[in-house]
């Protein structure tokens, strides 16, 4: 897995076109406020250790959420940082899994619409730990 984890004052989406056909239709456009993003790359050899990669993700997530100082986590499929992708059901069914978990510790989370691209807005501070990229 790769996470690359940015700190955003603010995020904002609206879906453009689906890129995976499996994906529910959706017209969505949303801003989120001080909030940790994180693109999550899944790929294949992860499938074999999901439960240990969800877990690892999660901890990486609140340790930068808490780092920045926000309660809230923005959940975000981003099948560009390695060539290795894993299946998609697979893919969906962690960020599910990941967004119980982390409601259930107290965080505000929101996942980007699955399976599309999206139109992107950001505004990020050039704070230190605002930009984390991780392996897990």
């Amino acid at each position: 897995m790769k996470l690359l984890m940015i700190y955003a004052d603010l995020f904002g989406y609206k879906t453009n076109r689906k890129g995976w056909e499996d994906a529910p239709d959706i017209n969505e456009e949303k801003q989120i406020e001080n909030a940790l993003v994180g693109f999550i790359h899944l790929e294949l050899e992860d499938e074999e250790k999901l439960s240990a990669v969800e877990t690892k993700m999660i901890k990486q997530l609140k340790w930068a959420a808490r780092k920045n100082e926000t309660e809230r986590i923005v959940l975000h499929s981003f099948a560009h940082l390695s060539e290795s992708k894993a299946n998609p059901a697979l893919i969906k069914q962690l960020f599910d899994n990941a967004e119980e978990r982390l409601k259930n510790s107290g965080y505000d989370v929101y996942q980007t619409p699955f399976g599309y691209f999206l139109d992107l807005e950001f505004k990020a501070p050039g704070n230190s730990l605002a930009r984390i990229f991780k392996e897990i």
